[in-house]
């Protein structure tokens, strides 16, 4: 969505003439969750200038509750009204950062530590982190109490169209939606696995491109609810179909134009991009405990289901963990196909940059590309080729984390900490529950 140059004075002068009866304060926890504090239009001066509080230790991960009263700071560009309207009224949104009562940023913002990285990104003399993503999701039926059931609403496969994709009327209407907030939305299709779609919208810088990761969600699960489904991000709902990933298309701007694209280097690559690349790999195995953050995550990451499992890169292949798409110029980015859409956009894009960034910095350089389908190579030919494994749990991949000074910093030690915490404990709750596969393996056997 193009940002909105947007005053004090315009938002009140709006808010009269769209008859806004509410304001939708947003912002998102360290769990990736959208959070919003709604109040009448009557505070609407008291939220313009930054004096609307809430508490801050009724939210995962922020602080405890001697320390809670926290400040909402809204971001005036990304001020909207939401589409549907409420019985009583317009509802306008603004999207926050969180402060502490003396003013400061608080550091277990995951939008303001985002922001945080990207001020460390121009000392480089970089203006820009760009971010084209590509989410996927889940249609499943609403049962009559409006529970969401394991009924897929089609049999539809890749790019097909009605009548199998019975979901197309609910996702034309959220394209529909999109666009009428602004969004450029680029491609819209049906996924491979059934009940499956996928909907690109155009790249942003990193800040707005969150912010509009987070806004889709409300919108898809909005809509989907209006045709009697329910819209899941869950990276893997069902066994033995593919899972549903969030594929992040990332570009590195100066004042001359995109540093990715060189067109006399190897590729059309600069050194940059090989750099930014080589960061990308020396960290993968950190940086995925944010980019696939709950247990269920790990059961897209495995062999076969097009879900990337090695670390590796490629220029053709879509095996790798990172691919770099055929456009060359402003388009010329870098692919990371392992994150999936449980993900905290703010906090992957933190991590995803200071990955890239650490490989600028210390000049290093990826191993050879593979341009060979790896699902199909052996262990010992996967070690010749320095291809390793990413983690298989959340357990594993937090493991990693901790070992891994520069995505540790890249957090921040208040949102590391409590991200860690959080996952400590949800690894622990999974192991002790008993699975129904379990008991079919099982009971009788033994």
């Amino acid at each position: 969505m193009p940002k909105k140059d947007l005053s004090v004075a315009d938002i009140k002068k709006i808010v009269e003439e769209e008859n806004v009866r509410f304001l939708r304060l947003m912002f998102t926890d360290i769990l990736g969750t959208v959070k919003n504090v709604e109040v009448p239009v009557s505070q609407l001066d008291k939220v313009l200038s930054n004096k609307m509080m809430f508490d801050g230790s009724s939210i995962e991960g922020f602080v405890r509750i001697e320390e809670s009263d926290m400040y909402l700071y809204p971001d005036l560009s990304t001020w909207m009204i939401f589409p549907w309207e409420s019985d009583h009224g317009k509802v306008g949104r603004l999207i926050c950062d969180i402060y502490n009562p003396d003013g400061t940023p608080f550091a277990g913002d995951p939008r303001g530590n985002l922001k945080r990285v990207l001020a460390g990104m121009k000392e480089f003399g970089f203006t820009s982190f760009n971010l084209g993503p590509e989410p996927e999701f889940f249609l499943f039926k609403l049962d009559e109490n409006g529970d969401p059931t394991m009924d897929l609403n089609d049999k539809g496969g890749y790019f097909d169209f009605a009548p199998t994709d019975l979901g197309e009327n609910c996702r034309r209407d959220i394209v529909l939606e999109l666009e009428g907030l602004g969004f450029e939305v680029e491609a819209s299709h049906h996924e491979v696995a059934p009940g499956q779609h996928e909907i690109d919208f155009k790249y942003a810088d990193a800040v707005e491109a969150c912010d509009n990761i987070q806004t889709f969600k409300l919108v898809v699960k909005t809509i989907a609810r209006k045709h009697g489904l329910h819209a899941t991000f869950m990276p893997k709902p069902l066994y033995g179909i593919n899972g549903s990933g969030m594929h992040c298309n990332m570009s590195l701007f100066n004042d001359e134009g995109n540093v990715f694209y060189d067109e006399d280097g190897p590729m059309q690559l600069s050194k940059t991009a090989y750099q930014f690349l080589a960061g990308l790999m020396k960290h993968a195995r950190a940086y995925t405990a944010v980019c696939n953050p709950i247990v269920n995550s790990y059961k897209r990451l495995v062999p076969g289901f097009e879900a990337p499992v090695y670390v590796a890169w490629s220029g053709r292949n879509r095996s790798p963990l990172i691919r770099v798409p055929e456009s060359r110029g402003l388009s010329t980015r870098l692919e990371l196909r392992s994150v999936d859409p449980a993900a905290n956009p703010y906090m992957t894009m933190a991590v995803l940059l200071e990955a890239g960034l650490d490989g600028v910095r210390n000049e290093l350089t990826p191993p050879a590309a593979v341009d060979r389908n790896i699902y199909v190579m052996t262990e010992e030919e996967r070690k010749e080729a320095q291809i390793h494994d990413l983690p298989s749990t959340i357990h594993n991949a937090i493991k990693a984390l901790r070992e891994d000074d520069v995505m540790i910093d890249a957090l921040g030690s208040h949102i590391y900490n409590n991200f860690a915490e959080a996952k400590k404990i949800e690894w622990a709750a999974f192991r002790q529950t008993v699975s129904e596969w379990e008991r079919e393996q099982y009971l009788e056997l033994y």
